[in-house]
Order: structure tokens, then sequence, then C-alpha cells
């Protein structure tokens, strides 16, 4: 797929996505002014879309994991919410950056918010899951003092994540983590 975008073709994704409804007038202009923000995705080499928890402090590795990617050359890492233009809803959001994107990163420390639903995403649709890798959190080991997040540590993952995760492992795209220094080393190991 080509990463050249244009408002014509990101207003036919858009209503195809929302199931041949047409844009109104209004939503069509904000569509608009969201080609300016994308315009990275398209300029770059490689575009990492990185998704994962907005908590406190879960935010803050998100932010790791983006800033590590964009130190690579030629590479633009964002997350979602780094696209602040008005759009029609989440879902069509979600799915016209990963259709521009070239890979897709999860970081996962629990089955409480987060994206969930687009891990949902990566299974059904296959051009998303191809693209896909995940920065798992395990908490082996781990003294549940030094657990920031509130997670229940004998079971941080519902059982769809975990289907998920076995999924992407056979794939070779699942990485795990504890601290942040192996998160750092997990982002090294992503393409």
């Amino acid at each position: 797929m080509s990463r050249e975008g244009s408002v014509e073709e990101l207003a036919e994704k858009a209503e195809d996505y929302l199931h041949e409804t047409s844009l109104t007038p209004s939503e069509y202009e904000a569509l608009k002014q969201s080609i300016a923000e994308l315009t990275p995705i398209f300029t770059t080499d490689r575009a990492y879309f990185v998704l994962g928890s907005y908590g406190r402090p879960e935010i803050h590795r998100l932010q790791l994991v983006k800033d590590r990617l964009n130190r690579r050359a030629d590479t633009y890492a964002f997350l979602m919410v780094d696209i602040r233009s008005e759009w029609v809803n989440t879902y069509l959001k979600f799915r016209i950056l990963a259709d521009y994107t070239d890979f897709v990163i999860g970081v996962t420390e629990h089955d409480q918010g987060g994206f969930l639903v687009e891990q949902g995403y990566f299974t059904v649709l296959e051009e998303y899951f191809a693209k896909t890798h995940v920065l798992k959190r395990e908490y082996e080991s781990v003294d549940s003092a030094n657990v920031d997040t509130g997670v229940d540590l004998e079971k941080p993952y519902s059982g769809m994540q975990t289907a998920i995760f076995e999924m992407l492992a056979d794939a070779g795209r699942l990485y795990t983590w504890n601290t942040e220094e192996e998160l750092i080393e997990c982002v090294e190991d992503l393409p």
C-alpha cells in the first residue's frame, strides 16, 4: 500500500470504514486539516504508530518508546494523541493511522484500558497483524512494591490478550520486558 495520502483518498477510506456513511461538510473539512499533521507519516522512510495505556505512569513509557524510535534516521514515531486534529471518531482515527504506518507498536502492561480494542483488530485484520509488534511487560520476579500500575500481578492480562500474545510470539513479534532498561532493549530489537 502506498503511504501517499490525499484528502480524497482519506475521505474515501473514512466513508468505507464508517460503512458507507457520508462525511458531513464539517467532518470533511476536519479531515482536510488533518493532512498537515499526517505529513511526517508520508515523508519518512519508516513510520511507527505507538499504542498503549495513557494512564500514569504508563504514558511515560509510551513516550520513552516513541523517543527511542525517533532517534533513528528518517523515522517518525508517534502516539495517537500526537495527531490532534478533530476526527469523526477514534475508531476511524486508529484505522487511518494504522493504514499509513509501516509498524504498529503496542506497549502493554495490563488489561486495564490502554489499547484493548485495537488489540482485537490485530487478529481480525491481517494487514494490521502483519505490521504489529508488541512489547509486553512481564511481572515474574518483580516485587509488587516496584509495580507502579496497580495491576493484579496474579493475572495481569485477559484471556483474549494471552491468545494474541501467543500469535505474535509465533510470528517472532512479541518482546518481553520487566524494567524500563529492558523496555529500551526491546525497542532496539524492533525493525
